[in-house]
């Protein structure tokens, strides 16, 4: 009798650990009820991406890269040929060119240090830049980006940016301003690009 107790004492014992086992999580999948591999947000996406950006992190797109002359890349979605049109136009006249989808070209004067998120675009390196912003945080460029020339297809807008979105471009991302407004803000032309070329001349 004794020795059918300790049997059955073990054998609950053994489905008891079994069980457990089972039911921990396997590590890479996400046990989450109602969420599968490929179930992860856009959302979630770009505030993983933003996150690593903001850490001194790189992903696969914004990790500084070594071109060669004549070598391209290209980040976001493939330039399509879009009517192109001179910076100096866009800049000059921008609720011309409010809501048209343009292709614009120039040199990277310098730009976003943090996540690859933004880039200033001029003719010339002496010249005016306008800010070339990646749409939706979907896409972004090397963090070594400055001095490569760019073209980017996109759309242009007139945005207001509030004093803490100035300080926080200028302090932490190194971004310059021709104009701050007397309360801290700006007003700004911006170029919200859907997908850039970049290449090295």
């Amino acid at each position: 009798m004794k020795k059918m107790i300790i049997t059955s004492l073990f054998v609950s014992a053994m489905s008891f650990a079994a069980f457990a086992q089972d039911a921990t999580p396997k590590r890479g999948i996400d046990t989450m009820p109602g969420k599968d591999k490929g179930s992860q947000t856009k959302e979630t996406k770009q505030d993983e991406m933003k996150k690593g950006g903001e850490e001194g992190k790189t992903n696969d797109e914004n990790k500084p890269v070594d071109l060669k002359v004549g070598e391209k890349i290209t980040r976001g979605a493939p330039l399509a040929g879009a009517e192109k049109v001179s910076l100096a136009k866009a800049l000059k006249n921008p609720s011309k060119y409010h809501g048209k989808t343009l292709s614009v070209s120039g040199v990277i004067v310098r730009s976003c240090k943090m996540e690859g998120c933004w880039m200033e675009l001029a003719p010339s390196a002496t010249a005016k830049s306008i800010r070339v912003k990646m749409k939706d945080h979907d896409f972004f460029i090397p963090l070594n980006a400055a001095g490569l020339n760019a073209t980017a297809e996109g759309t242009v807008e007139v945005k207001n940016l509030t004093k803490a979105e100035v300080d926080h471009l200028v302090n932490e991302d190194g971004a310059k301003f021709d104009k701050i407004n007397r309360d801290g803000s700006v007003t700004e032309v911006t170029f919200i690009a859907n997908g850039v070329e970049l290449i090295k001349k």
